[in-house]
Formats: C-alpha cells, structure tokens, sequence
C-alpha cells in the first residue's frame, strides 16, 4: 500500500508545480480585466511605446513589444558512469609448480570514461509581445498577447512576468 502512496505523490507532485505557474492566458485575462476601456496612452505610459501602429476607419491597432531578455541553457551530459568494483587476481607460477606471484587489483572506475554531451549549449530568446486595439476616441477595445515565449523564473509566460500578472 505504501509503495502506491509514493507513486500517487510523484505523480502529483509536479501538477501542484504547474498549477502555481502562469500561463498566456492568464496574462490574458489579467490584461483584458485591467486594460479594456482604459486610454491606450495610459498603457504606453506604464510599458513603453509600441513597436508599430496601423491605423483604421475605427480606431488603430499597434503592436508592443517588451521583455525581451537572452537566456542561457547549458549543456547536458550523460551521467557519471556508475560506480563498479573489478577485481582482477593474477596468479603465476614457476615451472616446478611454486606459486611466484599472485597479484590483486581492484579498479571502481573506467579511467578512460567520459561524459558524453546530450545537447549542447543553447540561447532561448524570451519576450513579450502584444496586439493591442483601440477606437477612434484612443480608448482600449482588446488586448491580447500575440508572441509570447515562456517565462524566466517559473512562469510559463514571459508576458505574465513583464507584466506583473500573478495567480
């Protein structure tokens, strides 16, 4: 019974980890809750300029752009060779049958193993991205997060963490 209970909570472990993270759209309805209605200039204001802007018969829509930060993944190599004993005994003998030498060696390790890298070393570019509309008078009719890679920390949004969306 006790073996199942450890099972269930390796299992469960990790979803309580996932379920404290945020996610694109809970940025999303963060922004949308906060956002719409509220002067796009009011936006600008807190996060900085959009990247571009194209204006409609109805208002304009702009794209912004921030967060943006390089990450560094190491390498990953296989694990350390485990450990093993080899004995190793060697026994001769002279001629008329007399034990000469007899020899033991013990060796734990390989000394001609190395780690072999798995994947090498790589930059993962996080940044936020936004596509944000407006009306003729400026006002904010939607706000979504167009690009959105993962997080730095634990978040799995990058938009989240640039704009403070918390769960």
């Amino acid at each position: 019974m006790r073996p199942a209970r450890n099972l269930i909570a390796a299992f469960l472990l990790p979803l309580t980890l996932l379920a404290g993270c945020t996610t694109t759209e809970d940025a999303n309805r963060a922004l949308q809750s906060r956002w719409i209605g509220q002067p796009v200039e009011r936006f600008f204001a807190a996060y900085g300029p959009p990247e571009s802007e194209y204006p409609l018969s109805s208002g304009k829509i702009y794209t912004w752009r921030g967060g943006d930060k390089t990450r560094y993944i190491p390498p990953t190599y296989s694990s350390p060779e485990p450990d093993r004993t080899i004995v190793r005994t060697e026994t001769r003998t002279d001629g008329s049958g007399q034990t000469v030498v007899t020899q033991t060696r013990v060796m734990t390790r390989d000394p001609f193993w190395e780690p072999e890298m798995i994947t090498p070393p790589q930059y993962q570019q996080l940044f936020c991205e936004l596509q944000i509309n407006s009306d003729t008078s400026g006002a904010i009719t939607s706000i979504r997060a167009s690009n959105d890679t993962d997080g730095d920390g634990f978040s799995l949004s990058r938009c989240a963490e640039v704009l403070g969306v918390e769960k």
